[in-house]
C-alpha cells in the first residue's frame, strides 16, 4: 500500500463542516464594506521578493524568518505573499489608480508565513483587508476603524473586542526619537535579550513590543513616543481620539503599539481579544502614507487594515458554538420507487428555479424510507420532501418538517414553493 500523503505543517485543510462558517463570514465582510463604498482588487499570490524587501522593511521577522521566497527558472526572486497591502500598492501604481485620485479598497485571500503555527495562526492563512489612498486628514483614520467596529457589531462579538490606538508621528519626528529611545536602550542593553539586542541598531521601536517579560521589565520607563510627536501628527491624533468618542467607540492609548511593519506612519491601531488567550490581536492597521512612494509611485496619502479570517473565525465558534454553520441543505427532496425519481428531478429543479436562495439536496442512490430520512436529518435539512407513485399521480408533494414538531403535510405542486418559503421563514 502506497504511502498517505498528508498536507503541508501549518498549511491546513477546511473541511466542510465548517466551510458554512466560512462563508457566513465571508459573506459579512462583502456586505459591510460594500455598505462603506469600497470595491475589490485581486492581485496575484506571487510577486517580487524585492517588493516585500522594501516594503515591509528587510530587518522585520517577516522579511528575515517568515517569507517563502524561491528562484523561478529565469533566476528572479519571486516571494509567496506575506501580506496584502504592498501587493495592493504595486497594482495601484502599475495601473495609475493612486496618483492625484482617491480610492477605496478591499481585497480576501491567502497569505504566506513560515512561522511556527498555533491554534489560529498558520503557514497559510487567508487575510481580509481594507485600503484607502489619496486621502489626508483623521476624517478617512475614523472611517476605518468605524468600519473594523461596524465588522464586531455584525458578527455580534463586539463586547469581546478592544480598541487600541496610537500615532507614531511623522519620519522626522520618530526618527528623532529613535535616536532618543537607542539611548535609553543601550543604557540597559545588560537586561535586553538577544532578539532585543539585534533590534536595537536596526528597528528599535520594536523592542517596545517584545513580548519578553524581562525585556518589559527594563523598558517600562522608557520614553513614549507620544510626548516626542509633530505638531501636525499631535493635532491628527487629538482629532481622530475626539471623533471616535463623539462616534460613541471605546478605545484605549497604547503608547507601545507599534506594529510590525516598517511602513506605518501616524495612526495605528489594534483590535485585541482576551478570549483567544496569548494571541490577542484579532484585526490590526494605520496610516503608510511613505509607502506609495517608496514603491516608485507619487507621494500619497495611505491607511488601512488586515485580519486573518482563520482567527476570526476561530473566534466566532470559540464565543458562539452556533455560529459554526453544519447544515448543507435547507430541503431534502426523497423518492419512493423508480417511477417516482423522475418526479422528484422536477420537483428539484422546480424548487431552484422559484426559490434561488434555498438549499435543495435530492436523495441519490435508493434506499426505504427509513434510510433516506436518515439521510435528510444527517444533512440538517429542515425540510424532507417525500415523493411517491401516488404524489405523482395526483401532482403532489408530502411536506414533512424535521426539526420543530410541526405535522406533516400534503400540498399541491403548483403551492410548494409558496408554503416551503412560509415555512423556513419560521
Amino acid at each position: 500500500m502506497a504511502k498517505t500523503i498528508q498536507a503541508i505543517r501549518g498549511m491546513n485543510d477546511c473541511l466542510p463542516e465548517v466551510s458554512g462558517t466560512w462563508q457566513k463570514v465571508e459573506s459579512v465582510l462583502r456586505q459591510v464594506v460594500a455598505n462603506y463604498g469600497y470595491q475589490e482588487i485581486r492581485t496575484p499570490i506571487v510577486e517580487s521578493t524585492d517588493l516585500f524587501k522594501r516594503s515591509i522593511g528587510e530587518v522585520t521577522d517577516i522579511v528575515e524568518k517568515e517569507m517563502y521566497t524561491f528562484e523561478d527558472r529565469n533566476g528572479d526572486s519571486l516571494t509567496l505573499r506575506p501580506e496584502g497591502t504592498a501587493s495592493c500598492v504595486r497594482a495601484g501604481n502599475e495601473h495609475g489608480l493612486l496618483y492625484n485620485q482617491q480610492q477605496r479598497l478591499w481585497y480576501m485571500g491567502p497569505m504566506f508565513r513560515h512561522e511556527r503555527p498555533q491554534k489560529g495562526r498558520y503557514r497559510q492563512f487567508h487575510q481580509f483587508g481594507v485600503e484607502t489612498y489619496g486621502i489626508d486628514g483623521p476624517d478617512i483614520d475614523l472611517e476605518v476603524i468605524l468600519l473594523s467596529a461596524r465588522l464586531w457589531k455584525a458578527f455580534g462579538i463586539e463586547k469581546h473586542v478592544t480598541l487600541q490606538v496610537n500615532s507614531l508621528g511623522s519620519n522626522e519626528a520618530r526618527q528623532a526619537y529613535r535616536d532618543t529611545l537607542i539611548e535609553y536602550l543601550k543604557a540597559r542593553a545588560d537586561k535586553l535579550d538577544e532578539e532585543s539586542l539585534r533590534r536595537l541598531e536596526t528597528n528599535p521601536l520594536r523592542v517596545l513590543d517584545s513580548k519578553n517579560p524581562d525585556v518589559q521589565a527594563a523598558i517600562a520607563d522608557a520614553p513614549s513616543l507620544l510626548d516626542h510627536l509633530d505638531e501636525a501628527s499631535k493635532a491628527h491624533f487629538d482629532v481622530l481620539c475626539e471623533r471616535l468618542t463623539q462616534a460613541g467607540i471605546h478605545f484605549e492609548v497604547n503608547p507601545r503599539l507599534v506594529r510590525g511593519l516598517d511602513y506605518y506612519n501616524r495612526t495605528v491601531f489594534e483590535w485585541v481579544t482576551e478570549s483567544l488567550g496569548a494571541q490577542g490581536t484579532v484585526c490590526a492597521g494605520g496610516r503608510y502614507d511613505g509607502l506609495v512612494e517608496q514603491l516608485g509611485g507619487k507621494a500619497t496619502p495611505a491607511g488601512g487594515f488586515a485580519m486573518g479570517i482563520e482567527r476570526l473565525v476561530l473566534l466566532l465558534t470559540t464565543l458562539n458554538e452556533d455560529a459554526q454553520e453544519t447544515s448543507a441543505a435547507d430541503v431534502y427532496v426523497t423518492a419512493m420507487g423508480d417511477e417516482a425519481q423522475g418526479y422528484a428531478v422536477q420537483v428539484a429543479e422546480h424548487l431552484r428555479d422559484t426559490l434561488p436562495h434555498v438549499r435543495v439536496m435530492m436523495h441519490c442512490g435508493g434506499g426505504n424510507f427509513k434510510k433516506q430520512l436518515k439521510r435528510a436529518d444527517k444533512t440538517g435539512a429542515q425540510i424532507a420532501l417525500l415523493l411517491g407513485s401516488q404524489e405523482m399521480q395526483a401532482r403532489q408533494v408530502g411536506v414533512k418538517p424535521l426539526r420543530d414538531g410541526q405535522e406533516q403535510q400534503t400540498v399541491a405542486f403548483d403551492d410548494l414553493s409558496a408554503t416551503l418559503a412560509d415555512l423556513l421563514a419560521k
